[in-house]
């Protein structure tokens, strides 16, 4: 069993750059791909980033590429979303999550959720 608390939202100009953190229960966390989605209003949940258990590969979205930069410690059982230049179609709750085995960009490979953070990007 995974919990997932995220922290770190909140309203920015755009342009401007926030730090997503997540941090994790268990003594398993290590052994765990980690990766941030987000939902914005009357969307469906999309894939923002992804790392491995070990933290040597990353996967991103398109759309955040260049932008967002995802880490983990898995001394302090936490991953980062470090987001820069940000954009008003940023905003959304985002969400981290906890995948058993490799790393991946596919939704429901993902078997634990945190409860979402805000972010707000305005114009």
């Amino acid at each position: 069993q995974v919990q997932l608390v995220e922290s770190g939202g909140g309203l920015v100009q755009a342009g401007g750059s926030l730090r997503l953190s997540c941090a994790a229960s268990g003594r398993t966390f290590s052994t765990y791909a980690m990766g941030w989605f987000r939902q914005a209003p009357g969307k469906e949940r999309e894939f923002v980033a992804a790392i491995s258990w070990g933290g040597s590969r990353r996967q991103y979205a398109d759309t955040v590429k260049g932008r967002f930069t995802i880490s983990r410690d898995n001394a302090k059982n936490t991953v980062y979303l470090q987001m820069n230049s940000l954009k008003p179609e940023d905003t959304a709750v985002y969400y981290c999550a906890a995948a058993r085995g490799d790393i991946t960009i596919v939704r429901h490979e993902y078997e634990y959720w945190g409860q979402g953070t805000q972010v707000t990007v305005s114009s």
